[in-house]
């Protein structure tokens, strides 16, 4: 098995969606962090105030898989659930 990477972008509809991406953003990444075969966790906003960056590195399709069980289960899972996500996940 090899490292899983994601990356692509959050896309809010709104600045509603935006402003609890904000809110909620730094312990998602907090928790994210720290799991078993997280190698590296970025979300950042790009120059469009509604567009997050996203980029993911995690050991291997275990790891990953573990991630977004927690994830969607989350605070941030369920109140971000609506909003759209364009990712590529590609595996080394």
């Amino acid at each position: 098995m090899g490292v899983i990477r994601l990356a692509g972008q959050l896309i809010c509809a709104g600045e509603g969606q935006a402003a609890l991406v904000a809110r909620l953003l730094p312990e998602h990444i907090r928790l994210s962090r720290t799991e078993q075969g997280c190698i590296s966790f970025e979300v950042r906003q790009s120059a469009d105030p509604l567009v997050w960056d996203v980029a993911e590195v995690f050991s291997d399709r275990a790891a990953f898989e573990a991630h977004q069980a927690r994830a969607a289960a989350s605070e941030w899972g369920q109140a971000t659930r609506g909003i759209e996500r364009r990712y590529a996940i590609t595996e080394d």
